[in-house]
């Protein structure tokens, strides 16, 4: 069986989950079994020392490891390896009480209390300083230790504070990024509106809640700065593990599409990158299918910050989750093909919070492999060892990858800048669930798209979706059009191209910054459609796409200058002007979408996008879901049938790695059925 490049010394693919023994260091009868069951459920690694600085250190300077080292001998001894986090995602009430620094101010400037998660002040010299003597003894005590395969650093780190030292460091961030020139700042942010502006960097505050919020270029640098400084924070942990353990790599754990920092920045120092997955499966009003889509787009953006190299799903859950509005076990084969999502979209493992139940305080109902009952026969954990039983069957794509050819543009600063913009509807615009359901399209018709920021190379690709692309940063434009001129299939969405990296908007015509020139058009007005408003967009007979497709929300009123029109609108005052266009430009070609197609239209566009890119779909039964993970000459396709039905797939000449048989020709997925068949790419 392989192993993962990331963790030589585990076989095939990583099973377990986040383990808390000291919440159980008084009970060893608990702590022996729990070894035995772990081993009977297929786990291969746990996650030790999230929460633990107040065991480690119950007063400042007196440190306990030892009852961690007798854990990690004991989990080694039976071929459980571990990955070992660092404590700083939650301080002990000494700290707290010494060092009142170190606790978070909120955006109203009230100073917290100790309590919560997170609530500390990152900026913090004291804070920092206590943090990296924790560390620095870690790794001096557990660096060696044969079963250590990585670095956890802290937990879904997230938050803001708005304190002096944080207010601060904000105006040395300002000062460097505008170079010391205040008038620079001024003209980027456009003060001179309201009479805002700034004689110098000392006089700019957050934008905390009873202060500045108006000015965009504020708001967003804010948010910048917020993932410049938590960013920092990170490196600080990671440089003491560089020094002390080069050899293992790091992480830290990622929440789904986290708006409050740029994952794309927050990746970019790390070893593996990996997430908490916890979709909400089972609301009635959404299908399985679809809540799985959702699930899909957020892995693959995990799996988009570093390609090269499998990703870690570091925590999902068996059953349910304790925090949702409504929370509903996983049914049974949910967690099943959920787990093999995961695996099918590019991570090398499969980890839950938690392995058991705490007894008490917030988590006390978070769903976990063991329940307070204590016992190995529940639905639960025969679901687990279940699928434990199938990531060793399906153990060689450890360390397989997934090679899109073609990639949808997602960036969280133009998220923030589009939900920061006083502009279109506060209800309708949108972003996320529109990358969402354009990445389904994808989904359906079984090609693989990686999701992207729009500062990356686009040179592997054959095909870009760049959806509401309001922000541009410099040079994107510039490199969109190489692009397309080098014989790239590219499409843009309306509200593209409004503003620049300070939110000033483009004069001359949307969309800006020479993106007119690319598309062959320009926008002149925006209308902005009520929930009961319709329109539509019909496509022209000569054009090589056909049919009728409802329009909602949003219709842009165009002006085309050298692009052909393939669509118009049907119905308002602007109805006969075009809504879908196609230009050519040097060898590929730029289509732009003015309005909020239905999604069977922009499927019809794509189609034609997908044959003119030399992409190759696939026919998916409904509710079926495919990926392909490719490494040294081999490929391993996954087939996840969603629905509850059993649906016919064609894998052609294969191994079903689940059951071993072979395959030839078509297959019948039963109902939450998977297969993972290794084929010949």
């Amino acid at each position: 069986m392989n192993t993962s490049p990331l963790f030589p010394k585990v076989k095939g693919l990583l099973h377990g989950g986040d383990y808390n023994p000291e919440q159980w260091l008084d009970r060893p009868d608990i702590l022996e079994e729990d070894v035995r069951l772990m081993k009977q459920a297929g786990v291969n690694t746990v996650t030790l020392g999230v929460f633990s600085w107040s065991v480690y250190e119950p007063v400042e300077g007196e440190y306990h490891f030892e009852w961690l080292r007798k854990i990690m001998d004991r989990l080694y001894e039976n071929g459980i390896y571990t990955i070992l986090a660092t404590p700083s995602g939650a301080r002990p009430a000494w700290l707290d009480a010494a060092y009142p620094e170190a606790t978070r101010t909120s955006m109203k400037r009230i100073k917290n209390l100790h309590g919560l998660r997170h609530n500390h002040c990152i900026t913090s010299p004291a804070y920092r300083k206590l943090v990296k003597k924790m560390d620095e003894r870690l790794a001096e005590e557990f660096g060696s230790h044969p079963g250590l395969i990585l670095w956890h650093i802290s937990n879904e780190l997230g938050g803001e504070c708005a304190c002096d030292l944080c207010a601060e460091k904000f105006r040395e961030y300002l000062r460097a990024r505008y170079h010391g020139d205040i008038q620079e700042l001024n003209r980027a942010w456009w003060t001179t509106f309201w009479s805002h502006r700034f004689n110098d960097f000392s006089q700019i505050d957050p934008p905390v809640a009873h202060g500045e919020k108006s000015i965009h270029g504020l708001n967003l640098d804010w948010k910048r700065f917020t993932t410049v400084n938590t960013r920092d924070f990170l490196e600080a942990e990671m440089a003491v593990f560089r020094e002390k353990t080069p050899d293992i790599p790091i992480t830290t754990n990622f929440m789904h599409l986290y708006a409050a920092l740029d994952y794309n920045q927050m990746a970019k120092p790390l070893d593996v990158i990996s997430w908490d997955s916890y979709p909400r499966y089972g609301n009635p009003d959404v299908s399985l299918y679809d809540c799985s889509v959702e699930n899909a787009f957020d892995h693959v953006t995990m799996r988009s910050f570093k390609k090269d190299r499998p990703f870690m799903m570091m925590e999902s859950v068996p059953s349910l989750v304790n925090w949702h509005e409504y929370n509903k076990p996983k049914r049974p084969g949910v967690h099943r093909i959920t787990a093999l999502q995961a695996i099918a979209c590019g991570s090398d493992t499969v980890q839950y919070f938690q392995w058991r139940k705490s007894r008490g305080s917030f988590e006390q109902y978070h769903g976990a492999v063991l329940d307070h009952l204590g016992r190995s026969d529940t639905r639960v954990f025969r679901d687990v060892e279940e699928v434990g039983r199938i990531l060793k069957s399906v153990g060689e794509v450890a360390g397989s990858v997934v090679k899109a050819k073609a990639a949808i543009l997602f960036d969280w600063d133009n998220r923030w800048a589009i939900e920061d913009a006083a502009a279109f509807s506060n209800k309708t615009k949108k972003y996320e669930q529109t990358c969402i359901q354009l990445f389904g399209l994808f989904v359906k018709n079984g090609v693989e798209v990686d999701l992207i920021s729009s500062e990356e190379s686009f040179g592997d690709y054959r095909m870009i979706v760049a959806p509401m692309l309001y922000l541009l940063k410099p040079g994107v434009a510039e490199r969109m059009k190489k692009f397309v001129e080098g014989g790239g299939q590219l499409l843009s969405t309306y509200i593209t191209g409004y503003v620049d990296q300070s939110t000033l908007c483009y004069l001359g015509g949307f969309p800006g910054d020479g993106l007119t020139e690319l598309f062959g058009l320009y926008t002149e007005e925006i209308d902005t459609l009520y929930p009961k408003e319709q329109n539509a967009a019909a496509f022209l007979e000569e054009s090589p796409i056909q049919g009728t497709y409802r329009i909602r929300d949003y219709c842009e009123i165009v002006k085309p200058l050298t692009a052909s029109v393939l669509a118009v609108y049907n119905d308002d005052f602007y109805r006969g002007t075009p809504v879908v266009t196609a230009h050519s430009y040097g060898a590929g070609k730029a289509y732009y979408a003015a309005a909020r197609l239905e999604e069977a239209g922009m499927e019809a566009i794509f189609r034609q996008m997908w044959q003119d890119a030399g992409l190759e779909t696939k026919a998916l039964p409904p509710g079926v879901e495919f990926h392909r993970r490719i490494k040294q000459g081999a490929a391993y396709d996954f087939y996840l049938n969603y629905s509850d039905e059993e649906q016919t797939v064609e894998p052609g000449t294969a191994v079903d790695l689940i059951t071993g048989k072979a395959v030839r020709g078509k297959a019948v997925l039963p109902p939450l059925g998977v297969m993972v068949c290794r084929v010949q790419p």
